[in-house]
């Protein structure tokens, strides 16, 4: 169930909001002041939006759990880098589907769906079946080109879950670090390649 690699494509056109997470969650204000100040240029109807999205939860306990479970299969731990749960993917999927309420319905519908598909099958919702259970209920969901009849509405919903986990994953510093993205470094110049200046005939200039 590696699919590191394969998600990176994804985590690279992530949605931008992922860092607000650390931002300003209930009970942490210090936190949030300090980020606000370290964002010049932001409104003011900005941060009172966020303050807004994180005053209230969506997901109950049982859907976070769930969720928590899904995407540490989609992007386990490893030994270059920490799991998904590690960055805080939970937090920017809950985040995230208050932000862009067209999410709430299918996640919160795929989640439903995926309980009773292991309810009918191992008398287990999802987030309490065995590891093997899981990746099993996993599997059949996770390769469109591969899905059973009758399974449509999981291989959607999972495709949603796991673009959200690759957008919270990739754009933290734990998913920058794994991709291996360095950003603007300072280099030393030290003129044109010698090959290149053979190439135009210019070495002896």
């Amino acid at each position: 169930m590696n699919r590191r690699d394969s998600l990176k494509a994804i985590g690279l056109t992530a949605i931008s909001a992922g860092l607000v997470l650390e931002a300003c969650k209930p009970g942490e204000k210090e936190t949030a002041k300090v980020v606000e100040e370290a964002q010049p240029g932001r409104q003011d109807f900005e941060i009172e939006r966020e303050k807004e999205l994180n005053s209230y939860k969506f997901f109950s306990d049982h859907e976070m759990a769930t969720i928590t479970v899904l995407a540490d299969i989609i992007i386990p731990k490893d030994g270059k880098s920490g799991s998904a749960s590690e960055a805080k993917v939970p937090d920017f999927i809950e985040f995230i589907v208050k932000d862009m309420p067209a999410h709430q319905t299918p996640m919160r519908g795929g989640l439903k769906w995926l309980d009773l598909q292991c309810l009918n099958r191992f008398q287990k919702t999802f987030k309490d079946a065995s590891a093997s259970q899981q990746i099993e209920m996993v599997d059949d969901i996770a390769y469109p080109e591969k899905v059973k009849p009758g399974l449509e509405q999981g291989v959607a919903f999972f495709n949603l879950m796991r673009n959200l986990t690759a957008s919270g994953f990739y754009t933290t510093e734990i998913g920058v670090n794994d991709i291996g993205y360095m950003g603007n470094v300072p280099n030393r110049w030290e003129g044109v390649p010698a090959d290149v200046l053979k190439q135009y005939g210019m070495e002896d200039v």
